[in-house]
This record gives structure tokens, sequence and C-alpha cells, in this order.
């Protein structure tokens, strides 16, 4: 589908269309808040029914949520131990390898026999879609990182984990997005780091990016896509066809896991559809984990767990900070928006509404990990993660355009326009509202109560069930705990158990972090779409204790 993915270029009917749109999201969510407020004052009992409706409907999506949290994680700690470049070379020679799997599945060990199974699955699959795979050693995998204010300091743990990891790097290219606009220091930095990992890798190229050029904003899209059109240029002398090229967008702190590479390969070669498909790992946010307060943990935690919830239903998948796709589809679509912040998931956007709907996101069970967003102070770590969470939320401005795209598309499917508007209007409005009336409107009907309700049953109930509904709910925080605690790296200290139930005390914070930290920028990130007051992009700082 030929349509420009950005709000700037739309015609004069297609921009007041998409103002509405923009208004939608932010409505809705008022909406629901104030129409609560008012409804517990005029009627109390309506509201109180109303109420204990959600909060059950509440507690079945929290079942339905931790059931596949502890599933995901399951995968996720069964996968941590694949050996991802033997089954690359197995696919090499495919037909005689799938032979090979049912004796391989039979291996003792639950874990094991899990995963070989499913392997098994995929690799029949892929024979009876009668798409070969390209051979390992012809794919090439380019990672680009965006530079503009992060030091050596934050930028070389990710280039070091590149360098360690299982994939051979001969057949990586690193390019780092460097902003035009850095101070010196910090392109010296740059500087001395191409230098030192250059005879690393195939290549190692620092790529500055002018500001101010045509059509562009100040926008990490921007960066990167000026980064990808020079990767092209290279990958053209050195002959490699895009179609073998893996290319993954990383923040400049960005660690990837030892298998991360080897891992992305198996899932691109072992899926039929490969360049219509973007590649998405579980994000972690372990880098500074234990130098920043219990509240930016909890916050950061949590979105992990989005994340790994998310994995169990790929249709509805949308990529999220670091991921992969094939270079090839980025050329086509062609590459990053260039005005908009939420980049991450404007690319698949973009790319679904490109290819007509027949675009998927996969994930795959290893992991990235990043830094907490962190200040000089308790103060302004909490206002970072605010901001940070704020640009995260800022993400409803793809609801209007993808919206306007389904509007226009005859070939995207009914159900696939329906699925996907749902789970994006839903998501944000969810994120927005959910906190809120938990904390506040299972009390209001009460607070308001009239002379006629303070007598009926349900004022007398209604407390009960409410507690009987919260007291369900504690048991899942206890598993979130329980998981996080698994999750995390271990800390070098005297006392690592009294560390870990400090930590897991921190769960109780998570009412009041929610409420500030999540459903606040949520609804001033959608109340600013609304009344068109448009953000533009910030910059996460990076702070590392040594």
């Amino acid at each position: 589908m030929d349509f420009s993915y950005s709000r700037n270029t739309a015609g004069a009917f297609d921009r007041r269309v998409e103002r509405l749109l923009e208004i939608f999201p932010g409505m809705l969510s008022w909406s629901i808040i104030i129409g609560m407020l008012v409804f517990s004052f005029f009627l109390p009992l309506a509201a109180s029914v109303i109420m204990i409706a959600f909060l059950l409907y509440w507690l079945l999506r929290l079942i339905y949520i931790n059931i596949f949290l502890v599933f995901s994680y399951i995968r996720l700690e069964i996968e941590k131990s694949t050996d991802w470049m033997e089954r690359l070379q197995g696919i090499d020679r495919i037909d005689s390898y799938a032979k090979e799997l049912c004796a391989i599945s039979q291996k003792k060990g639950w874990k094991n026999k899990f995963s070989s199974r499913l392997h098994y699955r995929q690799v029949e699959r892929l024979k009876k879609s009668k798409t070969p795979a390209p051979l390992s050693k012809d794919i090439y995998h380019l990672v680009i990182i965006p530079v503009i204010r992060e030091g050596r300091e934050i930028v070389e743990p990710g280039i070091l984990a590149i360098k360690e990891n299982d994939y051979p790097t001969e057949r990586m290219l690193i390019v780092i997005a460097l902003e035009d606009s850095a101070q010196e220091e910090v392109k010296k930095e740059i500087k001395a780091l191409q230098d030192a990992y250059r005879k690393f890798f195939l290549d190692f190229l620092v790529v500055r990016h002018p500001a101010g050029l045509p059509g562009e904003a100040r926008v990490k899209g921007a960066n990167v896509t000026h980064a990808a059109k020079a990767s092209a240029q290279e990958l053209a002398k050195l002959k490699i066809p895009h179609e073998n090229v893996l290319v993954s967008c990383f923040d400049s702190d960005t660690i990837a896991s030892s298998n991360y590479f080897s891992c992305l390969t198996y899932h691109f070669m072992i899926t039929p559809d490969r360049a219509r498909a973007s590649y998405q790992p579980v994000p972690v946010y372990h880098n500074n984990i234990w130098q920043v307060p219990g509240f930016a943990r909890i916050i950061d935690i949590g979105a992990s767990f989005f994340q790994l919830i998310e994995s169990t239903n790929p249709k509805t998948l949308v990529t999220f900070s670091s991921h992969s796709m094939s270079f090839k589809a980025l050329t086509q679509i062609g590459y990053w928006p260039l005005d908009m912040i939420s980049d991450d998931s404007a690319v698949f956007w973009k790319a679904f509404i490109h290819y007509d709907g027949n675009y998927q996101v996969v994930p795959i069970y290893t992991t990235v990990s990043m830094d907490i967003a962190a200040g000089a102070s308790f103060i302004q770590t909490f206002a970072n993660i605010y901001k940070q969470k704020r640009r995260w939320a800022w993400g409803v401005e793809n609801f209007p355009i993808v919206i306007r795209a389904f509007m226009k598309s005859k070939k995207i499917s009914l159900y696939k326009k329906i699925s996907y508007a749902y789970k994006l209007l839903d998501s944000f409005v969810s994120w927005a509202t959910w906190s809120i009336l938990l904390v506040f409107g299972t009390w209001l009907p009460v607070l308001f109560a009239t002379r006629e309700f303070a007598t009926s049953t349900v004022y007398y109930t209604a407390p009960r069930i409410r507690a009987t509904i919260f007291g369900l709910a504690s048991l899942g925080i206890v598993i979130c705990a329980v998981i996080s605690l698994l999750l995390l790296p271990r800390k070098k200290t005297k006392y690592p158990v009294l560390i870990r139930i400090k930590h897991a005390l921190e769960w109780l914070l998570i009412p009041a972090v929610v409420l500030f930290l999540s459903a606040l920028p949520a609804l001033d990130a959608q109340t600013r779409l609304m009344t068109a007051r448009y953000m533009e992009f910030w910059v996460t700082d990076k702070i590392r204790k040594k």
C-alpha cells in the first residue's frame, strides 16, 4: 500500500480526520475517569455495580496475565541452554537434520524434550513451506547504535558484548549513528571506540547525522535512517545482498545476551516469510538495576513482564525498544519514520501497512539488557523515569495514523483491522485509566453514598467483594515478585539474601508506582496529543555509578 506514514504529509481532509482520531484516545480515557466521578456523585448505586464488574474483569485479566507470564518465563529459561549455533548448522542440511531431530527429542530432561520437539515442529513447517532458508554462512548482521551524548562508558559494554557473542563477528557490521550536534568529547570517545574494535568486525563505521535535513524532526528515527542509508552503500561495495542482512537497531546502552545473534539468525532462517517479519527479544533493565531506588526497579521490571506476556501472542505483537528486522524490508518500506518519537513501534506499523497486513513480529526468547532511567538524586530519578514513561506512552501518536491507513486500505483484512485497532486503543486507554480506577474509583461510591444507597445490599456487600478480589489479586503480585527475583542478576554483596528479601518487599510499592509512573505519564501523553501539544524527543539520561 502506498501510504506516507507521517502526519506532516497528510492532505487537508486527511489531516482533519487524523486530528479527530488524535483526540479520541485522550477523550475516551478522560471520559472514563470523569464519568466514574460523576456516576459516584449522582448514582452511587450504579457506580458501585459498575466498579464491581470492572474489578471482576480486572481480576480475570490479572489471572490471564499471570498464567502467560509464568509460561513465557519458563520458555525463556528453557531456551537459555539451547545451542543456537548447532541448530543453524542443522538447518543448513535440513533434510537429514529433520530425521536426526526425532532421536534428539527423546533425550532425558523435560526442558530438552520440550525445546527439541518445538524445534522439530518448526523445521517441519519450514520444509512444508517449500521456502528454503539461506545458508547460515551467508547471513550478515548490521547493528546500528544511535549516539548523541552518551560517552564511552555507556556505549562500550554493548560493543564488547557483541564482540564476545557466539556468532562469527567477521559477518557483523557495526554502525554508530552519531548526531553531528554531539559534544566534541563524545565524538573523540566514539572515534576511540572505532579504532579499538574495528579489527574484530567486518567493519565499524561512524556515520554523522547533520541537523536540519529536509523533512526531518529531531528524533532518533531520522538519525538511524541516515546511518542505514550509509550502511546500504557499504553493503553494496561489499556485494552483500540485502535479503541476507539482519539489521538490529539498539539503544546506546543495549547489551545483547551472548546468544542473541545466533538465536536471531535461527529464527530468521526458520521463519518461512522471513523478510516480512521483525524479531523481538525480551528487554530487561539490568545494567544499573542495583544502583537505582526500589521504585525504579519495580516499574522497569514491570515493562519486562509486559513484553514477556506479549510474546505469547505474536498475532498482535508489536515491536518495542531494541529489536531486529530484515534489511531488505527496511529499505523497501523507506526506513524509519523521520518525524515520529515512537520509532520502535512506528517502524512496525509502517511495514504492516506497506505490506497490506502481511507482516508479523516473531518473539525470540533471549534478552537484551538496558539501563533504568536514573538521575543524580532520588527526585531527579523519579522525574527522569516519568519523562521516559511519558515518551513510551507517546506511542499513542501511532493510533490516528494507523486508523487513517486502515480506512484507506482495501487489502488489509477486516479481521486484522479490527484486531489491531482494538488492541492499540485498549492498550493505551487501560494504561491510562486502570490504576486510577483501582486506587480511587473503588472508594468513590462509598464516599458519596446517599441514604438510599447506604441502606442497600450492595453498600454492605461491595466492600467484601472488593476485599476478596484484592486478596486474590495479591497472589498475582507474589508471582510477579518471585519471577522478578529469578530474573534479577546477582549482586556481589556480603548479604545477597537480605538484598533479595528487600527487593521482594519493594513489590508492596506497586500500587503507588504504577499510578504515578505509569498511569499518569500515559494520561499526560494522551492529553498532549488530544490538545495538539505535540512532544519533542527526550533523550533518557544514562548515569552509571563506578
